[in-house]
């Protein structure tokens, strides 16, 4: 498992000069980089845990105070990457689960934690573009593991606030099962 480092700020033009910096400061991947709504920019890139820390701290310190949140996690589950690039297709219709928060760090976090809570297949996390800043994790799986998925999901951000909804549909619409991917 690899290591993610993730940088969100309120500020498009410093979001790309510290996404610049992160690059050079160490010998990470990019997984993404680009500007969301409103207004904010997100850089998450890719590596070993020390290199990684390098790199979230570089642009920590170049953004000069627009740094809204950073993580770094180290042992990523695999499937959260795939999600933010939309590249998992579910073998089968099972139950969803959706969860919607404040911020598009707590979706990565959240993410994190279903995926290795529960035998879940995560769909997408969608990192706050087109939806007004705040982001969500779809994943898929059987009613029980959706659940605990769920729950693992939701449970830091609703310690801090950042949680807006959580659903599970045990037996999605095929219609609208297939609009999810």
């Amino acid at each position: 498992m690899e290591t993610i480092g993730f940088l969100e700020l309120n500020s498009i033009a410093k979001g790309i000069e510290a996404a610049d910096a992160m690059l050079k400061a160490a010998e990470v991947s990019l997984i993404s980089a680009k500007a969301s709504c409103p207004g904010k920019y997100h850089v998450l890139v890719s590596g070993e845990v020390a290199a990684v820390q390098s790199s979230v701290d570089a642009g920590v310190q170049i953004a000069d105070g627009c740094v809204v949140d950073s993580l770094v996690i180290p042992r990523v589950h695999p499937q959260v990457i795939e999600a933010v690039n939309m590249s998992t297709l579910p073998e089968q219709m099972n139950a969803v689960g959706i969860v919607e928060y404040f911020s598009v760090t707590a979706s990565i976090l959240g993410a994190d934690a279903a995926a290795k809570a529960a035998e879940v297949t995560l769909l997408e996390v969608r990192l706050g573009t087109g939806i007004g800043g705040k982001s969500f994790v779809t994943l898929t799986g059987d009613v029980a593991a959706v659940e605990a998925g769920v729950d693992a999901a939701a449970a830091q951000a609703e310690e801090s606030g950042m949680l807006v909804s959580r659903v599970v549909i045990p037996s999605p619409d095929v219609e609208l099962f297939k609009s999810l991917y």
